[in-house]
């Protein structure tokens, strides 16, 4: 049984700190004198449902994600990028706005695909029929998501 305590004190852990792996939040869970097997931290992830995400510089690091189910998780760029050539006709930037267009009814399809990814620089997608909103958390990011998006 999982204790409400470990739970909470994971929850801060991921909430202050990249973790990419269960052997960091093992030693991170020693530090607080906790004495647990990597198979009990397994079990602790699995009912926090947490997802990976990745940054720009490609690193990957837990984040709970209370609204999507894992079995439905896309967290792979080939998809994205086969996404992005079917489908984009264009992409252009603004402040910390992308502005995507598809063909007609793809624009759904691609969007869901990018929010798959999990960036935690994207604040999130807005989609019609042929035309996204992606809105990075800033310009920078924007120019950097940009370029990466281009160059698929």
């Amino acid at each position: 049984m999982a204790s409400k305590k470990r739970i909470q004190d994971i929850v801060n852990i991921l909430n202050t700190k990249k973790i990419s792996s269960q052997r960091m939040l093992l030693e991170e869970l020693k530090s607080l004198g906790y004495n647990v097997t990597q198979s009990t931290i397994s079990r602790d992830l699995k009912k926090l449902r947490l997802i990976k995400k990745r940054n720009l510089s490609g690193e990957e690091f837990y984040a709970i994600d209370n609204n999507v189910l894992l079995e439905k998780k896309v967290t792979n760029f080939d998809k994205l990028i086969l996404k992005f050539k079917e489908n984009v006709v264009s992409i252009k930037n603004t402040n910390n706005i992308i502005v995507i267009k598809t063909y007609p009814g793809e624009a759904q399809g691609v969007a869901a695909t990018i929010d798959s990814m999990n960036f935690e620089e994207i604040l999130g997608t807005v989609a019609g029929d042929d035309t996204i909103i992606c809105i990075a958390d800033n310009v920078e990011n924007t120019k950097k998501l940009t370029e990466i998006f281009k160059n698929f």
